[in-house]
């Protein structure tokens, strides 16, 4: 698959591409996320590539980044070993693979949430856990920021807030969300499992809850970079 490119500049994901990357979760297979040359987001689904995907500036690989001069023409490989996915570099590229920050040295697993970049192509790694699409709202119910309790709404805010200027943020932390707030942790875990109800997601795995929420919120316009 070949994309435009994606460099490394603040950029706000649209409702509708929120829209599709939730479509994709709901799928509950691996996949990558990146912008192309257009700021044009694009979805990978790496179930329907194999075992194994070249990444590179070469148009031979299957994840063909043809726009990013920093990128190798053969930069790194993604491999699934035992039902687990990898990033490698192995000498490949000229200016290295990283995941999260920090350079890869041989074969890095994988996992949800990650970022790896390659030149100035940030690419996101999403593991979502299967589960059955359902609505998260009430039927005929338009949730608004305004409906939710006053505190309720400000850990919300406080949560997403590092996705003001990057699609590749990571939630804030309890931590965080307390100091910002003046609230104790053990309150902020509380807020934060009503929203999780509010929003029907408590059921999905800890470690994917708090960005499910932040994107279910601003995919609904429940919130908007502006109330950030």
């Amino acid at each position: 698959m070949s994309g435009s490119p994606s460099p490394l500049k603040a950029h706000s994901a649209s409702p509708s591409e929120l829209r599709d990357r939730i479509e994709a979760e709901r799928r509950g297979r691996p996949f990558l996320v990146f912008r192309g040359d257009g700021r044009e987001q694009q979805i990978l689904d790496l179930d329907r590539h194999g075992e194994r995907l070249s990444v590179g500036r070469g148009t031979t690989n299957e994840l063909s980044l043809p726009w990013d001069t920093e990128v190798s023409r053969l930069h790194a490989e993604f491999e699934c070993i035992a039902g687990q996915w990898t990033v490698s570099d192995d000498g490949l590229s000229r200016n290295g693979t990283f995941v999260n920050g920090q350079r890869v040295s041989g074969r890095h697993r994988l996992r949800d949430g990650d970022v790896i970049r390659v030149g100035q192509t940030s690419i996101a790694y999403k593991r979502p856990a299967a589960e059955d699409s359902q609505p998260t709202q009430i039927a005929g119910e338009r949730l608004t920021l305004g409906d939710l309790p006053p505190t309720q709404r400000q850990v919300l805010v406080a949560l997403a807030r590092p996705y003001k200027h990057d699609e590749f943020a990571v939630p804030a932390t309890n931590q965080e969300i307390a100091g910002e707030l003046h609230l104790s942790v053990d309150a902020v875990k509380s807020h934060l499992r009503s929203l999780f109800q509010r929003f029907g997601i408590e059921h999905l795995p800890q470690n994917q809850k708090r960005s499910r929420l932040v994107a279910e919120a601003l995919q609904s316009g429940v919130l908007s970079t502006r109330d950030l």
